[in-house]
C-alpha cells in the first residue's frame, strides 16, 4: 500500500491536469484514489503520520491536514492509539450535499441499482405538497435498491418534477449526475432522519432479519431559486450505515 500511495502522489504531483497546488490536497486526492483502485482494503490501517512525511517528503502537518479531510467525509476512521483506518462502516457526512453514487464512489465501492419502477404519473397528494405542486401535474418516480457490488444497502423512492425530468428512463445510477446535466442540479436539502424497525418487505430487498434496525431518511431537495427538485425517502441498513453531523457553537 506504501508503493502505491507514493506512486499514486508523485504522478498527481507530474500531472498538470491534475495536479493541486496544495500539497495536502494532492495527498488527500492520493489516498482517496488508492482506496478506490482497492489498493487499500477497508478496515486496513494507513502507514502512521511519521512514515507518510519521510515517504513523501512532507511535513507532518501537511499530512495531518489531508487526512482530517478524509475523515470529515468519511473515508477513513480514526482509533486513538491505534491509528488511521479505510472506513469499514459507510460514514455519511450530512453536512455535504451528495448522491448515494458519488458517496460509494468515493469509498472505492461499486454502486448500482436495481430498478422496480422508473415512470411519469400524476403527483400524489403527498407528493404534491413536498414538491410545492398543483393537482394533477406530472411527475417523473423512480423506486429502486441500491447496491454496493451485490450487497443492497437501502431502499429508495424518489419524485422529480417531470417539468425536470421527463424521461426517468435516463437514469440509470446517480440522480444527481442526470440532474446535473440538465442544469438542475440541487444545491440545498432538508432532511428528517428517524429510526425505524425494518418491516418484512424492506428486510427481504435488504437482505436482513425482519425488525432489523434501519434510518429512514426523507429529503427535500432544492435548486438556486427556491423550486424543489426533488422529494426522496430512503430506508438504509442501520448495520452498515452512520450518518454524522458537525456541531458548532454560534
Amino acid at each position: 500500500m506504501e508503493t502505491a500511495l507514493v506512486n499514486e502522489y508523485r504522478r498527481l504531483s507530474r500531472d498538470p491536469a491534475t495536479s493541486q497546488p496544495l500539497a495536502y490536497l494532492r495527498l488527500r486526492r492520493a489516498i482517496r484514489n488508492v482506496v478506490e483502485h482497492r489498493d487499500i482494503e477497508p478496515g486496513q490501517a494507513l502507514p502512521s503520520e511519521r512514515d507518510l512525511s519521510r515517504l513523501l517528503e512532507l511535513s507532518r502537518v501537511t499530512i495531518r491536514k489531508a487526512i482530517a479531510g478524509l475523515v470529515e467525509e468519511g473515508l477513513l476512521n480514526q482509533r486513538h492509539g491505534a491509528g488511521t483506518f479505510v472506513a469499514e462502516r459507510i460514514i455519511k457526512p450530512m453536512s455535504r450535499l451528495t448522491s448515494f453514487t458519488e458517496d460509494l464512489r468515493a469509498r472505492g465501492l461499486n454502486p448500482r441499482s436495481e430498478f422496480f419502477e422508473r415512470g411519469v404519473g400524476e403527483v400524489t397528494p403527498e407528493e404534491s405538497m413536498a414538491l410545492n405542486l398543483s393537482p394533477g401535474v406530472l411527475v417523473a418516480r423512480l423506486h429502486r435498491v441500491r447496491y454496493a457490488k451485490e450487497e443492497p444497502l437501502a431502499i429508495e423512492r424518489s419524485v422529480v418534477p417531470a417539468s425536470i425530468l421527463p424521461d426517468p428512463m435516463v437514469v440509470h445510477d446517480s440522480l444527481y449526475q442526470v440532474l446535473e446535466t440538465l442544469g438542475c442540479r440541487p444545491r440545498r436539502a432538508l432532511q428528517r432522519l428517524r429510526a425505524v424497525s425494518l418491516g418484512a418487505q424492506q428486510a427481504r430487498l435488504l437482505h436482513v432479519p425482519v425488525g432489523s434496525a434501519g434510518l429512514n431518511i426523507e429529503r427535500r431537495s432544492f435548486l438556486d431559486d427556491g423550486r424543489v427538485v426533488e422529494f426522496t425517502t430512503s430506508w438504509y441498513r442501520g448495520d452498515i450505515y452512520d450518518f454524522v453531523a458537525e456541531l458548532q457553537t454560534d
